[in-house]
């Protein structure tokens, strides 16, 4: 007996004793103890359910007894739960249903009495059943209670598209399941007791039977429910109307969207209803001509699942890895994207099925479509296995022996090491029909060995001594810098010895590094001073000891010499961005498209793209979304600042891109935020997802379309919704501690410290009362306190106001409150006296600068006096000038002021002037991580300028 199945034997015998625990006084044939000995031992899920639930031993035995070829899920279920009159009892009815037919189905997988694809067929066939019937019953519960929509063909129903492997009929054991909801038409109920329109009552529905499948009760879990696919992601209405659906796909869809709905599949039974939706999706999906454009878009998605495994230290997944389960389904549905518009036949759901297909229409060889299959339903079984041990949604291989050797024994191998050279076979395979036809291979190295390159091998792969080491840099550099280079070099090496990586790393750095040295030894002939040089040296370096043990990178930057030539073009442009890769090294993988590194996203692809980087993450797991969003920022920032350093954007581009970057992520975030809150506690009366009735106020850079990249944001949260109203759901809360939690709930995703750092330091201190106010007030308590208790220097922060998420309605409501507090009639003199007494209190605080040094921000003729001028200004005029309330950023209020002869063209020309260029000398010392000093004959005259119209402006006072 080996110790693997001892280790299984030990397990079964401690089930075996906790079910005779509960069940006393049985008795089962030889034969079937045996089989059920076995399964107590290979599945944790199979013995604690059983020992839970011993009634279902009898169903089970049956069912390995006579393993059924098809089951009629629906038509049990229905039997079970239609007479059922409450929900509490429905919950439970599907939760012992779904549990029930998974420990059969988890049975006969592991004791291999059926195959993987008609496990696969009856895993999904249950989730349809348990979906459409639970629809039906809460569908006709609703109808008793509202009345019945109706459209031109009927009742209308529901319409559920099943996605991804649900969609397929391919579904994993333990998944996830993606669904969009959609219904025909707009409308009202008609005779229902008060008026409800059809978007209303289908939005209600959602929300139970989401609510039925994904709650964790007592009784467990049905399945995990990701609305994520629907159309605007989380954003988006839960539910869509048909007309609204079609407008969606065919103004915004996007390529990953047409990717996805290759597999979508209305679970609902077959009516004209369904068809119609069916005539929506296919043109959006299946392009009438040949469309070889999708390639391109199927590499860049792979690209960013590559990125995604490199991002999570994702090792032996057999789904997401090179030759994993995604690169078969790409494979597919490459040709359906491409062919299906013509070749009809490969306009299906099923993977199985689509490979079939491309062998009778001959588009893939049938040896080769014959071994994806194979490797596919190998990789299949495998997963199907692992996840059936626990009932857990994992692709990775085990590191516990137990499991191991439940592995081996389900897929009949002798040890670990025999089954893992298998698997490796079915991913090479695999691997190996992926780049034959998508091929995401990064271009190999093709520079030939030069003279140079030879040297800098030597120097680092030999042991040498720091005279030698010397001799070879003099070659190429100065002779003080040879010798600082040969000392950064042998204490690197020193460093490295301490650390002991891999034999992997040090092959890999042993090939990286000479071409690394060989990239910074020609940009030394383009710098001024040697500490340059060996700055650059030193942050290469330093990225590359933070990546020593992340194999992965140091492999990404050996096998891409442009990914070096970035790296290092970077790291001498920017310490601030060279510290950023350092501290999280996906960055690197931003490297590998210069054209996508130098050019930012647009500002209006911000939101789809954090919401496709979000769908790669499991919803329910917060601190990885968390990740996601530090993550998604970074990678913002470093195109922002690459463009930046590289003189691609001017200052307020900069700006524009770093605020609206800002916006997206704070719009996500407050979604997060009320998806859990909802989730606890109901909703507020009046609000939804898509109309929360909260506002995020935006205050100074944030508000003025000027965030830097280590900017806070300053924001004030308003809603708009009764305080004394409850949520509606079972754990009801006031509305007023609802907000006050979806605001706590904000910051703490806001302001938590992953190992990806914070995503924004948020400051609150200019909420009505300070630190000593509530953290979130009604807006009209916002409005009263600006009107009747805030201080002047408050007004002035109001200046630079605007709402930074929030519907339209609330914004303009907002809008309206500002205007009337900035243009209220002021006595001047005192108005003079209030701001320049805040001014010196904050310069005598704050300013760091001296007779030789300008503090850009806080000195005499700098940042801080140019915005107190204008705030000035807008408090002075807005009363006799409305106009001068239009707008937050300050650029624009100084081109108003002159528009209206409030300063002349000559004074705001000279400001506009001062203030984008200390704006932009703010944006680069932070890029070459210096301070804000600088040598004040740079900036004399701008400071001349400035100092001139302040005193003009407030000389009386």
């Amino acid at each position: 007996m080996t110790s693997g199945s001892s280790n299984i034997d030990e397990k079964a015998q401690a089930y075996w004793q906790r079910l005779n625990d509960v069940m006393p006084q049985t008795h089962w044939p030889d034969a079937q103890q045996q089989q059920l000995l076995k399964l107590l031992g290979l599945s944790d899920f199979i013995a604690e359910q059983l020992i839970a639930k011993p009634q279902m031993i009898s169903d089970l035995l049956s069912v390995l007894a006579h393993p059924p070829a098809a089951v009629d899920y629906q038509g049990e279920l229905k039997e079970r739960i239609m007479p059922l009159s409450d929900e509490t009892a429905l919950h439970r009815e599907i939760r012992y249903f779904r549990h029930t037919h998974m420990v059969n189905i988890a049975a006969l997988d592991l004791l291999n009495l059926q195959s993987i694809e008609t496990s696969l067929q009856h895993t999904s066939d249950l989730a349809d059943a348990l979906i459409n019937t639970t629809y039906q019953w809460l569908y006709a519960w609703f109808c008793d209670k509202y009345g019945c929509p109706q459209g031109p063909y009927g009742p209308q129903p529901m319409l559920i598209l099943g996605m991804g492997k649900l969609g397929g009929r391919e579904l994993n054991f333990s998944s996830d399941i993606d669904l969009i909801f959609c219904f025909p038409a707009a409308g009202e109920l008609a005779g229902a007791r008060k008026p409800l329109e059809h978007q209303q009552f289908f939005t209600k529905l959602a929300q139970r039977l989401i609510q039925a499948l994904n709650q964790t009760t007592q009784d467990g879990q049905v399945f995990r429910v990701d609305m994520r696919l629907r159309p605007l992601g989380e954003s988006g209405p839960l539910v869509m109307n048909l007309d609204a659906f079609e407008d969606y796909y065919q103004e915004q869809g996007r390529e990953w969207e047409r990717y996805a709905m290759v597999k979508a599949r209305v679970l609902n039974d077959s009516s004209e209803y369904s068809k119609q939706l069916k005539d929506i999706l296919k043109p959006f999906v299946f392009r009438r001509y040949i469309d070889y454009s999708a390639m391109d878009s199927l590499r860049k998605m792979k690209s960013l699942i590559n990125q995604e495994v490199r991002r999570r230290g994702l090792v032996n997944n057999i789904k997401l890895g090179a030759g994993g389960i995604r690169e078969v389904e790409f494979i597919a549905q490459s040709f359906q994207l491409i062919k299906g518009g013509r070749t009809t036949e490969l306009q299906i759901n099923g993977l199985i099925a689509t490979l079939d297909i491309l062998i009778e229409e001959q588009l893939l060889p049938a040896a080769e479509a014959a071994q994806l299959k194979e490797s596919y339903l190998y990789l299949r079984k495998a997963e199907h296995s692992l996840q059936q041990f626990a009932d857990q949604q994992t692709q990775e291989l085990p590191v516990n022996q137990l499991d191991k050797s439940r592995l081996c024994q389900v897929l009949n191998f002798g040890s670990y090491h025999e089954f893992e050279q298998a698997l490796a076979a079915h991913m090479r395979a695999i691997n190996s029909q992926f780049q034959l036809l998508i091929g995401d291979t990064p271009i190999p190295n093709e520079t030939e060995d030069s003279p140079q390159l030879n040297d800098l091998q030597d120097a680092w792969q030999l042991k040498l001594s720091q005279d030698e080491m010397v001799a070879i840099f003099n070659r190429y550099l100065t002779d003080q810098l040879a010798s600082l280079f040969a000392v950064h070099i042998m204490d690197c090496k020193t460093q490295i010895d301490k650390k002991h990586p891999s034999a992997r790393a040090l092959d890999t750095l042993s090939a990286l590094v000479p071409q690394l040295l060989n990239q910074i030894i020609d940009m030394t002939s383009s710098v001024q001073q040697d500490t340059d040089s060996v700055a650059l040296l030193e942050r290469v370096l330093h990225i590359l000891m933070c990546v020593i043990r992340r194999t992965t990178y140091l492999q990404l930057l050996l096998e891409n010499q442009g990914a070096q030539q970035q790296l290092v073009r970077l790291c001498f442009e920017s310490p601030w961005i060279a510290k950023q890769i350092a501290r999280y090294p996906i960055l690197l993988d931003e490297l590998l498209n210069p054209a996508q590194l130098y050019n930012p996203t647009p500002f209006q692809e911000y939101e789809s793209e954090l919401t496709q980087m979000l769908l790669r993450v499991e919803p329910d797991d917060l601190e990885l979304q968390m990740e996601t969003l530090r993550q998604f920022k970074q990678i913002q920032q470093l195109r922002i600042a690459s463009a930046d350093v590289t003189g691609a954007l001017p200052v307020m581009k900069v700006s524009d891109y770093l605020t609206y970057l800002a916006h997206a992520l704070i719009a996500e975030v407050v979604n997060m935020a009320w998806q859990q809150m909802t989730e606890k506690y109901g909703t507020p009366p009046g609000t939804s997802i898509q109309n929360k009735q909260f506002a995020v106020i935006g205050y100074g850079k944030l508000g003025g379309i000027e965030l830097g990249y280590g900017s806070d944001l300053d924001v004030v949260f308003v809603h708009c919704v009764d305080t004394q109203t409850q949520t509606d759901g079972s754990k009801s809360i006031s509305t007023n501690q609802f907000y006050i939690k979806l605001a706590q709930r904000i910051m703490h995703l806001f302001m938590t410290t992953t190992s990806s750092g914070q995503l924004y330091e948020v400051d609150m201190r200019l909420r009505p009362s300070g630190n000593s106010g509530l953290l979130v007030c009604h807006l009209d308590t916002f409005a009263q306190y600006q009107s009747e208790q805030a201080w002047t220097w408050e007004h002035q922060a109001l200046v630079r106001a605007r709402v930074v998420f929030g519907l339209t309605d609330m914004a303009a409501r907002f809008d309206k409150i500002r205007e009337r507090v900035l243009s209220r009639p002021r006595e001047i003199d005192s108005l003079k006296h209030e701001v320049c007494e805040m001014r010196q209190k904050m310069r005598d605080h704050l300013n760091k600068g001296d007779q030789q040094w300008l503090d850009v921000k806080q000195d005499t003729g700098a940042i801080a006096d140019i915005e107190f001028l204008v705030q000035f200004w807008v408090l002075a005029n807005a009363n006799q000038l409305p106009e001068l309330c239009q707008w937050s950023d300050n650029v624009r209020i100084l081109e108003q002021l002159a528009a209206l002869d409030v300063i002349s063209e000559q004074d705001r020309n000279q400001l506009i002037d001062a203030y984008l260029d200390y704006r932009n000398q703010s944006h680069h010392l932070t890029l070459k991580q210096k301070s804000i000093l600088v040598d004040k004959n740079q900036f004399s005259e701008h400071q001349s300028n400035v100092t001139r119209i302040w005193q003009r402006t407030f000389e009386q006072s």
